[in-house]
């Protein structure tokens, strides 16, 4: 029952939240490097004393006792709705159905009930939803100190990253007053020219940006691959594109996004793909711009034009998935799957859809413009991953 009421109050709070913090907000790391630029390169806002500051929140999940998430929900909706009522749903309503999610989760471990006193299931998107808008709540002292001096200030989930233009001692005093009204939010900071942030290494070198993917040579970890779920060739197809333009994104220099190339090619090599899949994707991925030379020049000035066409593709990707969360927010995002092992994928895809579109042209729900189809694979799953699955679905139980 509890499931029910999350994924309801999700959908009712989720679309108005992120309207509120889209302006604090990165959505993953190449949208936090593409406004970090805007601000250092295209505004000049950095200077050769501008300090960075991350803050990482280590208790994310469960920020504080439920009746507390509760009142801060309640104030949150207070001080953004113009009526008391959030799609004809009143804030009290929506308090009321809170506190019988909240107080009402239970799961089983080593064969014994227990119930959550903080937080939420993890495998439920509301948890994510309530920690966010906690944290804006949160954040508003530091945010408005921040909006007053002028500086860059933004939050992917747990982690956040701001510049600073005054004295180190002021700063570190605004976090402890923070740390004292909040004691329940347990936060790590590094504050200095260089720091790591999403995985990313950010430096001020004398008021120029220099960033990169941050990797650390000393780890047993490298050239390993990430874990999927679904079939293999095809995920590590979307993985190794999406990394590819992680590397060109993030790497201020060229040289930077040549080694970590060779990084993501040597990692699929190591982990027995062929060099022919390697290859085949290197190419696609240079010639989508048509700058397959690219690959194999040290030019910064023609890199930086390489840069941005991506910069540019990862905008369009991203007002095209806000554009689909609405529709989804509607009730018109339709998603099916189907069994995939091998064969022409991309082909069986564009056939798909042009049979929907045909056959539903006039229809008044399913045609084009009323709603939208994602379509996507399904494989027969090895006994690891079907017990991964049986293990997160039995977790996410209530």
């Amino acid at each position: 029952m509890t499931s029910k009421i999350g994924q309801y109050l999700n959908q009712l709070l989720r679309p108005f939240a992120d309207r509120i913090m889209k302006t604090t907000q990165f959505h993953h790391d190449i949208d936090f490097i593409q406004k970090l630029n805007h601000y250092a390169c295209t505004q000049h806002r950095l200077t050769t004393t501008t300090l960075f500051c991350t803050i990482k929140i280590s208790n994310f999940y469960h920020l504080d006792s439920h009746t507390n998430i509760i009142d801060r929900i309640g104030y949150f909706l207070q001080d953004n709705l113009v009526t008391n009522k959030l799609e004809q749903i009143s804030i009290m309503t929506i308090k009321n159905l809170l506190q019988l999610f909240l107080y009402n989760n239970i799961f089983r471990y080593n064969e014994h009930i227990y119930t959550f006193t903080k937080g939420s299931p993890t495998t439920m998107p509301i948890t994510d939803t309530l920690s966010s808008i906690y944290l804006f709540q949160w954040q508003a002292k530091l945010l408005r100190i921040i909006k007053q001096k002028d500086e860059f200030f933004g939050r992917c989930k747990d982690e956040l990253f701001f510049t600073w233009n005054s004295s180190s001692n002021e700063l570190q005093d605004l976090l402890q007053s923070i740390k004292i009204q909040y004691p329940n939010v347990y936060f790590h900071t590094s504050i200095g020219s260089n720091v790591n942030y999403l995985n990313l290494y950010i430096t001020n070198q004398n008021g120029q940006l220099y960033t990169r993917v941050n990797r650390d040579a000393t780890l047993k970890e490298n050239y390993i691959l990430p874990y999927v779920t679904g079939h293999p060739k095809l995920m590590y197809s979307i993985w190794f594109r999406s990394a590819l333009i992680r590397a060109a994104c993030c790497c201020s220099l060229v040289k930077d996004f040549q080694q970590e190339r060779i990084y993501l090619e040597l990692t699929l090599l190591v982990n027995g793909y062929s060099l022919r899949f390697v290859e085949h994707h290197v190419q696609h991925f240079f010639d989508y711009f048509h700058a397959y030379n690219m690959r194999y020049l040290m030019d910064q000035m023609i890199y930086e034009t390489f840069r941005q066409h991506w910069f540019d593709f990862i905008t369009m990707k991203n007002e095209s998935q806000e554009m689909t969360q609405q529709i989804d927010d509607n009730g018109h995002l339709i998603r099916l799957n189907y069994l995939y092992e091998q064969g022409p994928r991309c082909q069986f895809n564009q056939e798909f859809y042009q049979l929907w579109t045909s056959y539903f042209k006039n229809h008044s729900r399913l045609s084009e413009e009323k709603s939208k189809v994602i379509l996507t694979t399904k494989h027969v799953h090895s006994l690891n991953v079907l017990l991964t699955q049986s293990k997160l679905k039995h977790q996410g139980q209530v």
